[in-house]
């Protein structure tokens, strides 16, 4: 009875295991079990024992061993399938596998995940998912005599992931309805037989529909609106973008069809993008009725002002009221000529940029896209030019916070060489001589490039036959306090600009700093030049000193506060972009209440490589800070609703102690005041360069990681 029982096999007293026994294969290349391949015997008795379907498929044939719960897998085709070949029995199911089954006889294993396969269960039939294991079975001699075939069933799996994605995208057509019905610019989709086929709010208000999906263009147009608009469909299902002009009542949109295609490139229908224009169209009115009666009430005002001035003269007994008579004539002759001046250059302004956008505009709609680049540019100077007018006022009135940093003010000069020779003409020579071995200044670079660019221009005009104009810089150390005007002992640099001009008498000197004092026509200058400078330069903590003589010319000289910090080597300043790239992991909150701008900020920081996250007011941004998300850089609006810009970073520092803040201001006369910055903190003026916040935000992280 031993050696009976050390014969049977297999060993296992599974269903399978005593069919194995049982089964004839004399009738098959197998052969009898006891010359089957030693490999072949062990592999089966662990399989027999194993709780998962698995099924071993031998020889050239893949013939079926298999274990219990493979049987009861395959439902009514099992027992039949013991023995037999595979690759003539299994039919699609072989097909599927047989790209595996090649891998694998090659000595690789194949897993092939979540496949779907038709079983029978309780006599139905049913698709149920898996994932197909295939590993290679070595034979005697080392070669790949048949595979392993392991399932393990994911139909609970797949399901539950597929229902989790039809209300994941249920909850994401929601979100984008809340979304476009929360725009205020009109959008729909028509499909290529001219029906609506999404909508949001703005839409249906503007065409007074409460419904419109399923429905013709026709039907909710009428016949005389769509056959003014026939045209334009026409070329839009033609694949050519269309913007034109319309109005109801006394409102006006600008509308676009946008031609929507396919993987092929066939038009499927168009998108429909309106703005209501309408603002804008009365702004544009409104400018141009400014722009005609803009010199007559200037001549009038001017008129009113001498008539008070003369009276107030006359009417004035003592000299207590005689003078404060004159300071108030002072003041409205100020108005008048800031009405005259400031007004002039940002109608200039303002013509160019309209002008610029309303030919774009025009060259759009005629089809000529590519000639529209100029008038861009040119809005765009304009528009840069009205900016920095604004930067400059602000500076004079002190409520422009100044960017102190780092600068090397004799490569400020020779990069200037080229804008100051053109600014000047032919007709002056530029004679320079800057200290070699130059201390660098503590100094906002923009505004210090616009005062040297002031000097110049006023230089210029005090020379129209021409003459020779003298850029001088030089180190000082000052010993005492009050030695040159207040300025306290320490180390300065000047910067002198000389002309060999007409010069100043004495009376006209002492009045060059007040602001909008100047000697030009009205309508030639604002007066804020030296103004400027003079409030730049001591808000900087310098001093600015000035000589002239009649027919000898004027000297302008600056005293800047020398940096304290030794120059460093600047090993990436060659690096462009590549250098402006994030790192990798780096995350950024910008926090913006204005849309447009926290578009734009989240375009850059996502086309750097960076993380961005984004909130709309502090309360949003508290709930980013409250889920512990990785923050490297906030970057914030000052002028938040609610809560400020300010008390956002203090909260913010709480949880994320030595977190870098970079502020966002337009104006904010409060970011002017010491003490607003703390270590850790910079500012960035609107409206600023995108390629200038890039550098600000990558230099603010540098600094942090060293």
């Amino acid at each position: 009875m031993s050696a009976a029982g050390a014969d049977l096999w297999p060993h296992s007293n599974s269903e399978m295991g005593q069919r194995i026994r049982r089964h004839d294969w004399s009738a098959t290349k197998l052969g009898p079990p006891r010359r089957w391949p030693a490999t072949l015997r062990v592999l089966l008795d662990t399989v027999l024992e194993a709780p998962l379907p698995m099924c071993i498929l031998w020889g050239e044939q893949a013939l079926q061993l298999y274990n219990d719960a493979h049987a009861a897998l395959i439902g009514s085709r099992h027992p039949t399938e013991l023995g037999q070949p595979a690759c003539n029995r299994w039919g699609a199911t072989w097909k599927l596998l047989a790209p595996a089954c090649d891998t694998a006889r090659r000595g690789e294993a194949r897993v092939l995940h979540n496949q779907q396969l038709a079983l029978e269960r309780d006599g139905v039939l049913v698709e149920a998912w898996f994932n197909l294991a295939l590993s290679p079975i070595r034979d005697d001699r080392q070669g790949i005599g048949g595979l392993l075939l392991c399932l393990s069933e994911t139909s609970e799996r797949v399901r539950t992931e597929a229902r989790l994605a039809q209300a994941a995208l249920r909850n994401s057509e929601a979100e984008l309805k809340i979304i476009t019905d929360a725009l205020p610019v009109l959008i729909a989709y028509i499909d290529s037989q001219e029906r609506f086929r999404f909508h949001n709010r703005a839409c249906r208000e503007w065409l007074g529909q409460a419904w419109l999906v399923g429905r013709e263009l026709r039907e909710v147009f009428g016949e005389q609106t769509y056959a003014d608009r026939a045209q334009s469909i026409r070329a839009a299902l033609a694949g050519r973008p269309v913007t034109f002009e319309a109005r109801k009542d006394a409102r006006h949109m600008l509308v676009q069809y946008l031609p929507r295609r396919d993987e092929h490139g066939v038009v499927q229908g168009f998108f429909v993008l309106a703005q209501d224009i309408s603002e804008r169209r009365q702004a544009e009115r409104a400018l141009r009725e400014l722009n005609e009666t803009l010199e007559s009430r200037v001549q009038e005002r001017t008129e009113a002002l001498a008539q008070v001035y003369e009276r107030l003269l006359k009417e004035m007994a003592t000299r207590e009221q005689t003078q404060a008579a004159l300071r108030q004539a002072q003041k409205m002759e100020a108005v008048g000529q800031l009405t005259g001046g400031i007004a002039h250059d940002f109608n200039n302004m303002l013509t160019g940029i309209i002008g610029g956008l309303d030919l774009t505009q025009r060259y759009i709609q005629s089809g000529r896209h590519d000639e529209t680049q100029r008038f861009i540019e040119a809005a765009t100077t304009s528009a840069n030019r009205a900016a920095a007018l604004t930067h400059r006022l602000l500076a004079f009135a002190r409520r422009q916070p100044l960017n102190l940093k780092r600068v090397e003010l004799n490569e400020l000069i020779d990069s200037m060489r080229d804008l100051l020779s053109r600014t000047l003409g032919s007709h002056i020579c530029i004679e320079t001589a800057l200290q070699t071995g130059l201390w660098a200044v503590n100094s906002d670079e923009n505004q210090l490039e616009s005062a040297l660019l002031n000097l110049m221009i006023n230089a210029r005009d005090a020379m129209p036959d021409g003459g020779v104009l003298r850029i001088a810089t030089a180190n000082v150390a000052l010993q005492h306090q009050g030695e040159i005007g207040e300025l306290a002992a320490g180390h300065y640099v000047t910067l002198s600009v000389a002309d060999s001009g007409c010069g100043m008498n004495a009376k006209v000197l002492a009045s060059v700093f007040e602001p909008f004092f100047t000697t030009k026509p009205i309508g030639q200058g604002t007066g804020l030049g030296l103004s400027m400078i003079y409030g730049f330069t001591r808000q900087a903590g310098g001093h600015v000193q000035i000589t002239s003589e009649p027919g000898k010319g004027t000297e302008v000289r600056l005293y800047l506060p020398a940096h304290q910090q030794q120059a460093h080597a600047d090993a990436t300043a060659g690096d462009a972009d590549g250098a402006l790239q994030a790192q990798q992991g780096e995350t950024v909150l910008v926090v913006e209440d204005d849309p447009a701008v926290r578009l734009l900020v989240l375009d850059v920081l996502e086309m750097l490589g960076y993380r961005a996250l984004e909130a709309a007011d502090g309360n949003r941004a508290e709930e980013v800070l409250e889920t512990g998300a990785h923050l490297d850089l906030l970057i914030t609006d000052v002028g938040l609703p609610g809560m400020n810009g300010r008390q956002l970073a203090d909260i913010a520092r709480q949880r994320r102690p030595g977190l870098r803040v970079l502020f966002m201001t337009g104006y904010a006369e409060q970011a002017a005041s010491s003490g607003f910055l703390d270590p850790g903190m910079d500012m960035i003026s609107k409206p600023f360069n995108l390629d200038d916040l890039a550098k600000r935000v990558r230099d603010m992280l540098a600094a942090d990681r060293q």
